[in-house]
């Protein structure tokens, strides 16, 4: 619960961006912000629905969340409570998951790098001009990529298709961080490498099997068609 926490307040943010919150409304996110606030030393067993652990995209997500209620409505005497929260738990968050090469690691005690540490960066935890959010994009193409097909991270000494597929949320997110930064040929690359990732239904799974060139996973996987529409838009500007 508490990694959706951030989830649910950037949900929110975005309705009250449309003018789609109501007193009620607002009574939730103070309860989100309020276990946000209780609960930020508990573990939680992250986005990728693992072992309980301090999993450094579930913290950095909630200061994303915080960010964005306090930047959709400034006047609301919670927008300060958010923004003094929100800098609180990055400040604990560098503290203990900054790794010495600069990037995001994924918990405390696993230095390596996870895609899903892109999230935070695209949603609006740091600007796309800070030190961290840029060395995490260059850790994420480096270690957990190849040939224009990122994986969730890295299992073992496994090369990277025989642990899994690649996942294709994470694909077209790595689109958006490059888009984010202004390489928008790159941004494209990652693009099209994952738009011909589909069934012969122009459906998308979870994965991508590269060797045997098939989808693995759930299928549809509405969270993908989300992201891909969202990359496409972002990239035809």
């Amino acid at each position: 619960m508490v990694a959706a926490g951030g989830w649910r307040l950037l949900l929110l943010a975005a309705a009250e961006r449309h003018g789609r919150l109501d007193e009620g409304h607002w009574k939730a996110v103070e309860i989100a912000v309020r276990a946000i606030a209780d609960r930020r030393r508990q573990p939680d067993a992250g986005i990728r629905e693992l072992s309980d652990r301090l999993w450094t995209h579930s913290r950095l997500i909630r200061v994303t969340g915080l960010r964005a209620v306090a930047a959709a409505a400034p006047r609301r005497p919670l927008a300060d409570t958010c923004t003094a929260l929100a800098d609180t738990l990055l400040d604990a968050v560098e503290r203990t998951c900054l790794h010495p090469d600069g990037h995001w690691q994924r918990t405390p005690d696993d230095p390596s790098v996870d895609a899903a540490l892109l999230l935070p960066g695209v949603r609006g935890a740091q600007p796309a001009t800070d030190p961290r959010t840029r060395a995490t994009l260059a850790a994420c193409r480096r270690e957990p990529a190849d040939d224009h097909f990122l994986y969730r991270f890295r299992h073992d000494e496994r090369p990277l298709e025989e642990a899994e597929g690649a996942f294709l949320l994470c694909g077209f997110v790595m689109a958006l961080a490059e888009h984010q930064q202004g390489r928008t040929v790159e941004a494209s690359r990652w693009f099209e490498r994952y738009r011909g990732a589909c069934g012969g239904s122009g459906l998308y799974a979870e994965e991508f099997d590269i060797a045997q060139r098939r989808l693995r996973g759930n299928l549809p996987q509405a969270f993908v068609h989300a992201v891909l529409r969202e990359t496409a838009a972002r990239l035809g500007e």
